[in-house]
């Protein structure tokens, strides 16, 4: 008898909560999961922010909705667990997306800056896998998919607070892994390479840098959103129900050279 392991990738009855989905890499997301059959739950910083977004998951015949909520202020964090835990009791997968980035030499660093920065990048997706991975332990299924970095592996330039979450965030997801395995709970990591994205905008606005980047990645371009989706839909389905603790790196090849 043969099998059609394509059916593998199919989300099809699956809810996805999706942070930072409002645009570039978060949207993108959202949008390919809904594409393999999902209902999507969304967040962004603002409202109406993911009235794009929502329209694009309708137009594959899912449900759509979102919240809002600023996930450096801690109650929101709260708030927002709280609704969507009323609202969407069954949460199949959640995608820790969203992220913020500030640029300063250490020795300058606001403190404001790095307190934002680990709230959103590391504080947030704690909390809500906390949270959310609980009701995934009582019934034995789900995936966590956290968003690492390339600073999960190096330090960068200008941007510690940033290096420090993202280091952060790929030791979380093995941590997690290690305990939530036993329950049939997959947490993985997808680590972007330098992406168009809002972002790197400041990256790519100087021609020394972005001239540096590009010549490191095998691929010769920055990656566009898209090329992150068939990565979210992997880790999302049953064909990676044996992955578990692993931080996959969709760069062009950048950690390869």
């Amino acid at each position: 008898m043969s099998t059609n392991y394509l059916n593998y990738f199919s989300l099809n009855s699956k809810t996805a909560l999706v942070t930072g989905a409002s645009r570039g890499l978060g949207q993108a997301i959202a949008i390919g999961l809904a594409s393999a059959g999902a209902d999507v739950v969304c967040t962004s910083t603002r409202p109406g922010g993911c009235d794009e977004t929502l329209a694009a998951i309708r137009e594959y015949g899912k449900n759509a909705r979102a919240y809002t909520a600023d996930l450096t202020e801690r109650k929101q964090v709260t708030q927002l667990i709280e609704n969507v835990k009323t609202n969407h009791p069954h949460i199949d997968i959640l995608v820790n997306n969203a992220g913020t980035i500030r640029r300063h030499p250490a020795a300058e660093f606001p403190e404001k800056d790095w307190d934002d920065v680990i709230a959103v990048n590391l504080d947030s997706i704690f909390f809500l896998s906390q949270n959310i991975g609980a009701e995934m332990i009582k019934r034995k299924s789900g995936k966590i998919i956290n968003i690492a970095s390339l600073l999960s592996f190096q330090g960068g330039i200008l941007v510690p607070s940033y290096a420090a979450s993202k280091h952060a965030v790929a030791g979380l997801t093995k941590a997690l892994a290690n305990e939530w395995a036993r329950y049939n709970v997959q947490v993985n990591a997808i680590a972007p390479g330098y992406f168009s994205t809002d972002n790197t905008q400041q990256l790519r606005d100087d021609p020394v840098r972005s001239k540096e980047i590009l010549s490191r990645i095998p691929a010769q371009r920055w990656g566009e959103p898209n090329d992150i989706t068939g990565a979210a839909i992997f880790l999302a389905s049953s064909a990676s129900d044996y992955v578990n603790g692993h931080i996959l790196t969709v760069d062009g090849g950048w950690m390869a050279r």
